[in-house]
């Protein structure tokens, strides 16, 4: 059966399979990508020097909901342009043409579900007795690196030493109910987790909003970037000792407190996308990362909504 919002809405078992949302989640969010989907069209049909009237041409041969519904389901399952377009009716140029449109403008939802804890109205944790020098609130630092096909040129700079693989690495912050609150420019694979925090600009978001940062030993030094900015790693094994008991019950207990990054990667990379070997050459990778973080917030707001 050709796939269509209208068809696949009435078997919410299988929509929730096709595109990892339930068809409640999919449609809240619907109204908004089609306002933005209509304005960006009205920008491109109203631009200087245009010749031929609007109206004119073919009609494209899905509705922009059904488009939508695309996009996601390449997302979340990543087929190749010609199995997508056999999906839903249409041709592997109408799927790619598609995707096209619908990926910024679900990279600015994305973005705009994207909100660091507010000091003011957050919700304080009561800190185990461990945990006292680390920020009272903060956002889970973290990094995945996915394989893509190796690059023509420059091969060196993609290369990961820890994966043995050509990689692209993508930078992500959840706050401590598990929402992905920001999402960093895909970097080359090569690049320490570090060097990658410092080039986001997330260093700088936080100090603005008075949060701080907890990230694992890839970070170690992160503390030390700024004098006005808190952070905080596990605590090292000393060089050629055993590992005190002490700083043992320290990273158990800091290991409960960052393991809500683990598990927002995890929603993330369950959309194929971000799992398989990235098949496009590193192009709109990081609209790509930011438009499922943004699926799963919506997902988590839809599944929690207090």
């Amino acid at each position: 059966m050709i796939l269509r919002r209208e068809h696949l809405g009435k078997h919410p078992s299988v929509f929730r399979s096709m595109t990892g949302l339930t068809v409640g989640a999919f449609d809240a969010m619907l109204p908004d990508l089609l306002a933005a989907f209509a304005a960006d069209r009205r920008r491109r049909l109203d631009r200087p020097g245009r010749r031929r009237a609007v109206g004119g041409g073919d009609d494209f041969d899905l509705d922009p909901a059904d488009q939508f519904l695309l996009t996601v389901v390449w997302l979340r399952h990543y087929p190749t342009q010609e199995c997508l377009g056999y999906l839903f009716g249409a041709s592997d140029s109408t799927a790619l043409r598609a995707v096209r449109r619908c990926l910024p403008v679900l990279e600015r939802a994305g973005k705009d579900t994207m909100r660091l804890p507010d000091p003011g109205r957050g919700k304080r944790r009561d800190l185990p007795a461990l945990l006292t020098g680390t920020p009272e609130l903060a956002v889970i630092v973290d990094t995945f690196e996915q394989r893509t096909q190796r690059p023509r040129r420059r091969q060196r700079a993609y290369y990961s030493g820890k994966k043995k693989a050509h990689t692209l690495k993508s930078q992500v912050a959840v706050d401590e109910d598990g929402r992905v609150v920001d999402v960093g420019e895909t970097r080359p694979g090569r690049w320490a987790d570090l060097k990658v925090f410092k080039r986001s600009g997330l260093a700088g978001k936080l100090i603005r909003a008075k949060v701080g940062a907890l990230a694992d030993l890839g970070y170690v030094g992160l503390d030390g970037l700024s004098r006005r900015l808190r952070g905080a790693t596990p605590r090292r094994k000393p060089r050629g000792k055993d590992r005190p008991e002490a700083d043992r019950r320290y990273n158990r207990a800091f290991a409960r407190r960052r393991i809500k990054v683990e598990h927002g990667i995890g929603r993330l990379r369950r959309y194929q996308s971000l799992s398989q070997v990235d098949r496009h050459r590193r192009k709109m990778h990081t609209a790509r990362v930011r438009a499922v973080a943004g699926l799963v917030n919506r997902m988590l707001d839809h599944r929690n909504p207090n």
